[in-house]
């Protein structure tokens, strides 16, 4: 009987669709299906194995005449009245599941789609992410899952309840970039790489232009798309906009700047890159928190955004060159793996 896999990805940032065609790789015998919006443009990324279905935006429209956005639920994150894309998704889901048996649903990430799967009588797999995730509706989702996958090292979480800990799954950390892949790295003194994510930043042109005004003696080098206009740059500023694969640069970098965006810690990991990382606000403080524990680790220097101009950024780049970082505990080859084989146990135990 072939495995069947509702795969929900959601539209935030470009974290959630990169981890789930990761993990699909790992499941080329099972038949795997993402459910999301804006799936289109990681068409070309996806594994054979893998169909799309693809789903509305859950936001009011000009035509949603009677949306009522503020009416709180506390078991629920989201769940405005009257919006057309949520029923007309939430139609497309059920449909999902009552015409795919036997069935399980990896949701990355959403209290309402977990609950939804669970009323439907769908077993679920939650992906779980750092924060502040003790709220009502987070719990509500962990109970109701079969499982729950975290997609990083046992060390990153903290203290919790056991039952949380003992119904995860700790793959362990990973990224594209495969840590064998790439020993033996030449890094160029004095070069940083600063890598802006597709989930909102405080890095802009501004900022990098103070960096590179301040610290004429470093080559500062952009990976990412500013919505700027890059008629003025500094002389020691290269542009490269969005790279499929950016590689190259963050290799040669001897120290990136970056946000704390899962997927890009993962590959600082994997790369055991000196990383000074600026945590957005994000829902839950989850890059707030994430980039706490990776300085309570002494993997990276935290800059807050509010902190970006009063930085003595010539000592901090300097202080920073002359550290040596140990990620081996956070990232590991066998991780990507390590969650399809629980993938795979959590659905052989259900259906046996």
């Amino acid at each position: 009987m072939p495995v069947n896999i509702g795969y929900y990805v959601h539209h935030h940032g470009s974290g959630h669709v990169m981890r789930a065609i990761s993990i699909s790789r790992a499941l080329p015998d099972c038949t795997i299906t993402f459910l999301g919006s804006r799936l289109e443009e990681y068409k070309n990324l996806m594994p054979e194995n893998v169909n799309c279905i693809h789903l509305p935006m859950d936001t009011p429209e000009a035509d949603d005449a009677n949306f009522i956005p503020l009416n709180p639920v506390d078991a629920l994150h989201y769940a405005p009245l009257n919006v057309k894309g949520i029923r007309d998704r939430n139609r497309l889901l059920t449909e999902f599941f009552s015409s795919n048996y036997p069935l399980i649903l990896i949701v990355d990430v959403s209290v309402e789609i977990a609950l939804l799967a669970r009323l439907c009588s769908v077993p679920v797999i939650v992906v779980r992410q750092h924060g502040n995730r003790n709220d009502p509706a987070h719990m509500a989702a962990y109970q109701s899952a079969s499982a729950l996958l975290a997609p990083y090292h046992f060390k990153m979480q903290r203290s919790e309840a056991a039952w949380l800990t003992d119904k995860t799954i700790f793959a362990g950390g990973f990224s594209r970039y495969a840590t064998d892949d790439i020993k033996n790295i030449q890094e160029i003194d004095n070069t940083i790489a600063i890598l802006t994510g597709r989930g909102g930043t405080s890095i802009d042109l501004k900022f990098i232009n103070h960096l590179a005004d301040t610290c004429r003696s470093w080559r500062v080098e952009v990976i990412g798309i500013l919505n700027e206009d890059y008629t003025q740059l500094p002389e020691n500023v290269v542009l490269y906009g969005h790279l499929p694969d950016p590689i190259k640069i963050l290799r040669r970098a001897k120290i990136v700047i970056g946000n704390a965006g899962h997927n890009s810690v993962m590959e600082m990991a994997s790369m055991n890159k000196r990383f000074i990382v600026i945590p957005e606000k994000r829902p839950f403080d989850e890059q707030i928190d994430k980039a706490e524990l990776l300085e309570e680790l002494g993997l990276a220097t935290v800059v807050q955004p509010n902190q970006l101009y009063d930085t003595n950024w010539k000592r901090l780049l300097s202080d920073t060159t002359r550290s040596v970082p140990d990620w081996r505990d956070l990232i590991d080859n066998d991780a990507v793996g390590r969650a399809a084989d629980g993938i795979l146990s959590v659905y052989r135990s259900i259906y046996v």
